[in-house]
């Protein structure tokens, strides 16, 4: 007799819940290497002798893409469910790395790293956090936070992996079509993994207190949502704090070399160590605001955040110290990506979470713009990241007044 059969309906999708969340972890940690795009940086500008400004607009193309497609993804997950938006996002991130392997000009590598790797991304990121929102209402910070946890880890493992081991074997055209053969396996998996609940689906045991009663009542549509000052709070919050983190992510590694962290194992440590920063981040902080609510969890990140900012500038070449204080960095950012995904389910609704948290997204994409210029332009202007390392701190600032002004919705 099969294990199951003695069980309820409820039962059995409570024990296959935890397979949707495999499938949410496998997607995001394959599309999660958008992270490591540093580590073919310079063997790109080695390879063809393109100046940094000319390279680090592939990342720039792919954030912008990524974040505009999420956009209608999020709709087309709503109205039809994940599958076709998975499937999508999997077979374009994983055509984006291999392309790249046949690389012979800039505007190529824009094409395949950064608008079809972008787009992938998109609808690859579009599924995971609303189907985790239905299957576990119980628990929405923590599951979410696991599904887009692995996209901070994915970078950790991948971004190493390539540096270290496959571009140093087999050359960089080889590891773009290695990656990408092994992302179409992971996403594949994962798109068939992540499937909506059947309606009305709770959880054994579950009641959920008054207050999600009275949320799940409410189901705001995107224009209803845009009518509430907390989605405008929420997205000048999104994006300026998130314009800090990318800042320090898109200038990590050329930071670390200026305070004379040596290249190498050191500079990849350095990597390792945001990477689980930001993975820690997305889980520990989503797990943090089921017992602390949301605003409260975001407020306490963007706050630390604007301390560690000029921490991890002063920090310098003390390499335990740099550590330390990118964990830190980068743990802030992460809470922002799952925190906000958690939030918009909860303030307004999870039949159109995809959709409504596509538009708070694009905060994000704002930020994927702003973040690099910063530390790029003000770099290159003082030939040093103090004033890059400041400003942010004071975006992160004025993102802690804008969270401070912010709270659950009552009505559109």
């Amino acid at each position: 007799m099969n294990k199951l059969d003695g069980m309820n309906s409820n039962e059995y999708k409570g024990i296959s819940r935890w397979w949707r969340m495999a499938g949410g972890l496998s997607m995001n940690m394959a599309l999660g290497t958008l992270y490591g795009w540093s580590v073919f940086v310079a063997p790109l500008e080695s390879r063809f002798g393109w100046k940094r400004a000319e390279t680090s607009m592939v990342f720039t193309i792919a954030v912008i893409a990524f974040a505009l497609s999420f956009v209608l993804a999020g709709r087309i997950q709503d109205r039809y469910g994940p599958l076709g938006c998975s499937l999508a996002g999997g077979i374009l991130v994983s055509l984006g790395f291999y392309l790249c392997s046949f690389t012979t000009s800039l505007n190529y590598l824009y094409l395949c790293f950064g608008v079809i790797g972008g787009l992938g991304n998109g609808f690859g990121y579009a599924t995971p956090i609303p189907v985790m929102a239905k299957w576990f209402p119980d628990q929405r910070g923590l599951a979410i936070g696991l599904a887009v946890g692995g996209y901070g880890a994915g970078s950790a493992i991948f971004g190493p992996l390539a540096q270290l081991k496959l571009i140093p074997a087999y050359g960089l055209p080889a590891t773009f079509q290695i990656l990408g053969l092994i992302f179409l396996v992971m996403t594949m998996a994962g798109a068939f993994l992540l499937r909506n609940p059947p309606v009305g689906y709770a959880p054994v045991g579950w009641t959920p207190a008054a207050a999600q009663n009275a949320a799940a009542a409410r189901q705001f549509t995107p224009g209803e949502m845009l009518k509430t000052r907390t989605f405008w709070l929420m997205w000048s919050a999104y994006a300026l704090g998130c314009s800090a983190g990318l800042m320090v992510i898109s200038q990590l590694v050329p930071f670390a070399k200026s305070v004379g962290v040596a290249a190498g194992a050191l500079s990849t440590m350095t990597l390792v160590v945001g990477a689980f920063g930001n993975a820690s981040g997305r889980i520990l902080s989503g797990w943090m605001s089921d017992r602390l609510g949301r605003i409260n969890v975001l407020r306490t990140m963007i706050g630390i955040c604007v301390i560690a900012m000029p921490a991890l500038y002063a920090a310098g070449s003390t390499v335990v110290l740099l550590y330390a204080a990118v964990f830190v960095v980068y743990w802030c950012y992460g809470t922002q990506l799952s925190v906000n995904g958690v939030a918009a389910s909860d303030f307004w609704g999870t039949k159109n979470a995809g959709i409504n948290y596509g538009i708070l997204f694009t905060a994000w994409g704002v930020a994927g713009i702003i973040g690099p210029r910063i530390g790029g332009v003000l770099y290159d202007r003082y030939h040093n990241y103090q004033a890059a390392f400041y400003t942010a701190s004071a975006l992160a600032a004025v993102a802690l007044l804008c969270e401070l002004g912010a709270k659950r919705p009552e009505h559109a």
